[in-house]
């Protein structure tokens, strides 16, 4: 998109989610508490939430800490597979491994999830028009923000695979008329206590 104003796109992974995924635990509750309290004095104009129970939860909860911002369910902003990769678009060492991760992706995975990933570049990201910068808060699951990540730094296609983000960590990209775009923040958790921080990976890269 070509624009004359910044966008400051701020992307959050849903909170932990219980194991059957329908929603949100305590830990995961108090995640997104936490977080709206970091964004009050953010001037956001909308908060865009994927439609999955985990997902609308977290934002419900981000938005119960702001001063009426709008909330909008995105199917843009669901959980999906935003690119399969080919074995040859993969480095040699890695590829058999990224392959089994992704042999498990549903027939309307692979039909739908690349529309949906074009959908969400084209949705939440570039600069915008007008004299006034805006500000968006997309609350989204791993995959999406990792698509749009590797998008900011103009990597490959499948790059987004190996880019892990915790739960109810902030990343935020800048996107200037005129600039290529910037990763501000990536993965950040200041915002939460110590015992709140690394849910959702694996034990051996908690650090």
């Amino acid at each position: 998109m070509t624009g004359t104003a910044t966008r400051y796109l701020y992307l959050v992974r849903h909170g932990e989610a219980s194991p059957d995924e329908s929603g949100l635990t305590e830990a995961g509750r108090r995640q997104a508490t936490l977080l709206g309290r970091r964004l009050r004095d953010i001037p956001l104009t909308a908060v865009h939430h994927g439609p999955l129970p985990r997902a609308e939860q977290t934002a419900r909860l981000i938005g119960d800490q702001l001063k009426s911002v709008p909330l909008h369910v995105s199917e843009a902003a669901g959980d999906y597979v935003p690119h399969l990769p080919e074995r040859a678009e993969l480095p040699a060492e890695s590829a058999d491994f990224h392959l089994r991760f992704l042999a498990g992706a549903s027939d309307e995975e692979r039909k739908h999830g690349p529309e949906l990933a074009r959908r969400a570049l084209d949705l939440f990201t570039g600069a915008v028009d007008g004299e006034q910068d805006r500000h968006e808060l997309v609350v989204t699951h791993n995959f999406l923000v990792a698509w749009l990540v590797r998008d900011a730094m103009h990597a490959p296609k499948w790059r987004w695979l190996g880019l892990n983000h915790c739960n109810a960590a902030l990343t935020v990209i800048r996107y200037a008329p005129g600039r290529p775009a910037s990763v501000l923040l990536s993965n950040d958790m200041r915002h939460l206590p110590t015992e709140l921080r690394w849910t959702g990976f694996p034990p051996e890269l908690h650090i």
